[in-house]
């Protein structure tokens, strides 16, 4: 997540698996795609500049918190997803449900709406942070003005999507080209030859840098974000189907576009830890000052602006996309099982479910404020990113035992991928999304407020009180009246 960074979780991908579940079953003539097609699908999904800073404060370090968080996390979340996705339809609601329960189902699909509720917040400020650099530099430090921009485009982008707009979805097509390839590619051209030039790197590129300097837990908090960096595999998981001989081609392109995605974020981090000294970068505005100095360099700043703009275009995009995506897929299943309260179930004229998206907002808003609130910009942008990516997390945990009690329930189940070793991969990645997840409540080394104790009560409350409390309560609270009986309701499976 890059979050989910997002991905971060991949634009446009919940809408689709809400359509998947809410799709009656019927015979289709299939369409193969390439495994290199599928590589390159998921490394446009995954791949993402925002989380870049966050990694650059390492140095050459980032290398190894890039992989480790691809070997324990991205691998096993990619295969166990894909062995899920080829036998059961309807996304991770129906997988939690036939593995776990229905309750659980409900858990899981809720997380996967609720962390976009401290996604928002996390992505605008990167948003905010990069279009200061269009008008004022000074103004990426501002709580105040970070908080207005999220305001007005979130409420923007609610006003969008609820006129039930088409064609939204492809603005993000093209976020890959123009908010991550050409910048990204940009920033490691110059960055080399900036180094070329015979300037001395700001990180240290020698072999001992490596592995990052050991200052207790705290100093390695940071590979969190990297989980929600590679969130979202899940999604692409459903074009399992659509290759020719899945048990070989899938692992290729999990393997290629592995090393794609790491090739994205890897590179631009180093180049930005070349360019701007840890103790100076923001985690918000690291990309904009690693640019605002190299064209320094150049003779180039009249190109700063124009690269902000095409990061700020390249986000929004993917907000708009992922907008009204998990409410959609949370309302759907909502009104066949009345999980939520029918004033949350309503649709406006244009049949988008507006009223989650104004209570959404509403919440959005007052997390918003805290970047007003909070001293330090890079601090907020930080604990909203950890609260992302834990309540992201809870859906993973269930997801992995899912797996593992579908394969034992049901081992003649078709499925149209058998991921191999499948417990020890589930294992393996449900003690890594739990270490992630208590690791998430250690204030990382870089944070600067100096109270541990508020931290770690602001990442509970928002983690387990919007990732477990909340739907507890959703649950508890249902009646029967709850269950809308339409031609909507009766379309979704279970």
């Amino acid at each position: 997540m890059s979050a989910m960074e997002t991905p971060a979780p991949r634009p446009g991908s919940v809408p689709a698996e809400a359509q998947a579940a809410a799709r009656p079953a019927r015979a289709t003539t299939t369409r193969y795609i390439s495994w290199v097609a599928l590589a390159l699908m998921t490394t446009s999904s995954v791949a993402s500049l925002r989380p870049s800073p966050t990694m650059a404060v390492y140095g050459l370090a980032c290398i190894f918190l890039y992989l480790i968080p691809a070997l324990v996390f991205l691998l096993p979340t990619s295969l166990v997803s894909a062995e899920l996705a080829s036998g059961w339809s309807g996304g991770v609601y129906n997988w939690v449900s036939e593995g776990i329960s229905k309750p659980a189902g409900f858990l899981a699909v809720w997380c996967q709406f609720a962390m976009t509720i401290f996604y928002y917040p996390s992505l605008l400020g990167f948003v905010a942070s990069t279009l200061a650099y269009v008008f004022n530099p000074d103004l990426a430090a501002s709580g105040v003005w970070t908080a207005l921009v999220i305001m007005v485009c979130y409420w923007t982008g609610v006003w969008v999507s609820s006129r039930g707009t088409s064609g939204v979805a492809g603005l993000a097509s093209g976020g890959l080209i123009i908010g991550t390839l050409i910048p990204g590619a940009l920033l490691v051209i110059l960055g080399m030859a900036f180094l070329g030039q015979g300037n001395e790197s700001a990180a240290p590129m020698s072999a001992d840098h490596l592995l990052p300097a050991w200052a207790g837990l705290a100093s390695l908090v940071l590979i969190v974000n990297n989980f929600l960096s590679y969130s979202g595999m899940e999604m692409n998981a459903v074009h399992v189907g659509s290759l020719r001989n899945p048990a070989k081609e899938f692992p290729r392109a999990i393997f290629m576009s592995m090393g794609l995605v790491l090739v994205i974020f890897i590179l631009p981090a180093l180049a930005i830890s070349w360019i701007v000294p840890a103790e100076q970068l923001s985690l918000t505005a690291g990309i904009m000052q690693a640019f605002d100095a190299i064209f320094a360099e150049f003779g180039s700043q009249w190109l700063t602006p124009i690269i902000g703009i095409m990061l700020v275009m390249a986000s929004l995009g993917g907000m708009l996309t992922w907008l009204a995506g998990p409410s959609r897929g949370l309302l759907l299943i909502s009104r066949k099982e009345g999980y939520l309260p029918p004033f949350l179930q309503r649709l406006n004229k244009h049949g988008v479910q507006q009223n989650i998206l104004v209570t959404q907002g509403v919440v959005t808003t007052v997390i918003a404020m805290a970047y007003a609130f909070i001293p330090d910009v890079s601090s907020a942008y930080w604990i909203f990113s950890v609260i992302t990516t834990q309540v992201y997390l809870i859906m993973y945990l269930l997801m992995f035992v899912a797996a593992v009690k579908l394969r034992r329930k049901h081992p003649d189940h078709p499925r149209g991928y058998r991921a191999p070793m499948l417990v020890g991969l589930c294992g393996i990645g449900f003690a890594a999304s739990l270490a992630a997840l208590l690791i998430g409540f250690i204030p990382p080394s870089q944070f600067e407020s100096g109270n541990a104790g508020i931290y770690v009560a602001v990442v509970a409350g928002g983690a387990l009180g919007l990732g477990l409390l909340v739907p507890y309560l959703f649950y508890r609270a249902r009646k029967p009246s709850w269950k809308t009986v339409d031609e909507g309701a009766e379309e979704v499976t279970a």
